[in-house]
């Protein structure tokens, strides 16, 4: 009988020569693979434009800057303010005092009775002017219905 090259592999000649991966390094390649993938999918969840209707959040990022002078929000330019998208209420609260804002009758009103999961708030501390030299801590918030 002639000896084939498989043979010895069989009886276990030549185990030396044969290609094996230590099961700790194994388990850190997978490790490193599942990282990669995790922060791939994150990057890609991040980029992905946002296609709903504006939030609360936006609302106020765009609102805010038109009624602030010099880090003090004066409710008197809340009247003609454009951030405002169509179905939201901007309201500023202080010292006693509201003033609200929206663009149409149909903008939900803070603590309207629409359902509550229907409807984003979002809000933040100011300061706010309610007089000359007169500032006072108060909350500016946007309400909006999606």
């Amino acid at each position: 009988m002639s000896r084939s090259s498989g043979e010895r592999f069989i009886r276990g000649e030549g185990r030396e020569s044969r290609a094996a991966v230590e099961p700790l390094a194994a388990l850190v390649a997978v490790l490193a693979v599942g990282a990669a993938l995790g922060l791939y999918v994150a990057a890609l969840d991040d980029a992905a434009p946002d296609r709903g209707r504006p939030t609360a959040e936006a609302t106020l990022d765009r609102v805010e800057p038109a009624v602030t002078t010099g880090g003090i929000v004066e409710p008197e330019r809340l009247r003609g303010v454009d951030g405002i998208g169509p179905a939201a209420t901007v309201v500023i609260e202080a010292d006693g005092e509201t003033w609200t804002a929206s663009p149409d009758d149909e903008a939900p009103a803070p603590g309207g009775d629409r359902r509550a999961e229907a409807v984003a708030v979002a809000e933040r501390p100011v300061t706010v002017g309610v007089g000359p030299g007169q500032n006072v801590r108060g909350t500016l918030r946007a309400v909006v219905y999606r």
